[in-house]
């Protein structure tokens, strides 16, 4: 049985740090970590290939070496994932689909020859044994979350890691709390259900072992889901795994109460972890209320920011704006708070509602979901029609993106970011891409770039008196180049 697993492309996002790769000379962020790990779940003797557009085309030849296709994507890979499912119809090739994007709407797809929803681990076995018998259904469900225990590691030998900016791995799914307009809840529950610390080191000695050497993203929705399991069982396991080690800085999702522990946030740090992308949504309490974003409330969320900036970790964020309390004044306050927090990396996005969370059916009550979901929240685009009005709000958000991604205003934030961060003992060692990324930047950003002036003065001051953030400087110069282009495409 030859196995086809296709990973259908992402748009160009924020996310995707298009304009931001071609720096390194790579061709995507991350490997499919999905697909990698549905294709260990699949018989040993079956012949697997996978084809990430992202990183290379799909060919008929490919297509037509296959006797199934494997499809799994978000739902931000809409498009290309229908695109896909055409060309293998028409070479009357069969589609099995699962993933976010599939089992979040299931009936959107009738093209699909079978859906294997929910997690792989509980539905790819009765998908396998129907196969076995000839008597495959159109549709499998799970009744369970699966126990993350019996979760093979990832088939790493069927990507060319080279192509990659960085590699992933993932610790636990679920997340404890319950915030209104999160689908990670819906797909995954609340119980954080973990890896053991062997499985998770198994799968980082992989990665070290094939010769990586750069960061590794945590895919955790919230990785401080337990926070006492991090702190007896998988952190110290990390930071015994990095002696004698050189490279492979983490990142990854938190919540906000992760200020709240210094004892996690040193362990974090001497483990390898650099940066957290942690939702803050809004300055306002009465949208934090209103999302139930509860472990953001009666707090002082810039001082939140700065303890974590402090211990060592950047601190990236996630921004909402059209919330049903929010007033015109909060398109000013979501600037002021971004520029005061030195959030470089700040990811403001007009309020949408994923099928399957409580936002999308409670306003689907009120006759307010108004288009398909797109799952990118930064493209200027909402499916909800807003109680402020659509106009109004377009206009709040684009002035937010034009004042906090205007060169002056983000290499302010650099500035202030850089100042409050505690330098990592831990860094990727140069090799020839790093090594040239800083040419690149130095023509395309400090000669040719509208952004020249603020550049060479953060270099200048980078240099003078943070020498030792001079790449983390350089990095979030290139990213200021993705974001900027982003904007300038789709927002302005």
């Amino acid at each position: 049985m030859n196995i086809l697993l296709i990973y259908p492309k992402f748009p160009d996002t924020f996310w995707s740090f298009t304009y931001a790769l071609s720096f390194i000379g790579k061709k995507s962020a991350f490997p499919p970590l999905g697909l990698l790990t549905v294709a260990s779940l699949l018989p040993a003797d079956w012949s697997r290939r996978l084809v990430d557009v992202n990183v290379e085309s799909l060919t008929d030849k490919d297509l037509m070496w296959a006797d199934m296709a494997f499809i799994g994507g978000m739902a931000v890979q809409r498009e290309s994932a229908e695109k896909i499912i055409a060309r293998c119809n028409a070479l009357n090739l069969k589609v099995v689909a699962g993933g976010p994007l599939f089992t979040s709407e299931p009936d959107e797809f009738p093209e699909v020859d079978h859906l294997v929803l929910d997690e792989a681990e509980r539905t790819l076995p009765d998908f396998l044994a129907d196969w076995k018998t000839g008597a495959l259904k159109k549709r499998y469900r799970a009744s369970a979350f699966c126990d993350l225990g019996d979760t093979p590691a990832p088939a790493w030998e069927l990507v060319n890691m080279k192509r990659y900016a960085s590699m992933n791995i993932q610790f636990s799914r679920g997340c404890p709390f319950n915030c209104e307009f999160c689908n990670v809840t819906a797909l995954f529950g609340h119980r954080p259900r973990i890896k053991t610390p062997k499985q998770v080191i198994a799968e980082l000695d992989r990665i070290y072992a094939s010769g990586w050497r750069g960061s590794i993203f945590f895919v955790d929705d919230n990785f401080i889901g337990n926070r006492g399991y991090l702190k007896t069982h998988l952190l110290p396991a990390l930071i015994e795994w990095r002696k004698h080690k050189k490279g492979c800085v983490f990142f990854t999702e938190a919540s906000i109460n992760l200020a709240d522990d210094p004892e996690l946030m040193e362990f974090m740090v001497m483990a390898g972890f650099d940066s957290v992308f942690i939702g803050i949504e809004s300055p306002d309490e009465l949208s934090l209320t209103e999302c139930h974003k509860t472990q953001n409330k009666n707090r002082d969320l810039l001082e939140s920011v700065k303890i974590i900036h402090h211990s060592g970790l950047q601190v990236m964020g996630g921004f909402i704006v059209g919330f049903d309390s929010d007033t015109p004044s909060i398109f000013q306050r979501q600037i002021d708070f971004i520029q005061k927090s030195g959030i470089v990396t700040a990811m403001v996005g007009m309020l949408q509602a994923p099928p399957g969370t409580r936002l999308f059916d409670r306003l689907q009550r009120e006759s307010r979901v108004a288009d398909t979901f797109s799952g990118d929240n930064v493209n200027g685009t909402t499916n909800i029609i807003p109680r402020m009005g659509i106009d109004k709000l377009l206009s709040g958000y684009q002035s937010i993106m034009k004042q906090i991604y205007s060169p002056e205003n983000y290499y302010r934030r650099v500035i202030t970011l850089l100042k409050e961060l505690k330098a990592s003992e831990i860094r990727q060692p140069v090799n020839i891409q790093r090594f040239l990324s800083f040419f690149r930047s130095a023509i395309r950003l400090g000669i040719l770039g509208k952004e020249r002036l603020h550049y060479w003065h953060l270099m200048l001051w980078t240099i003078t008196r943070k020498p030792r953030l001079m790449s983390v400087a350089i990095t979030l110069s290139i990213y200021g180049y993705h974001y900027r282009r982003i904007c300038e495409r789709y927002i302005y």
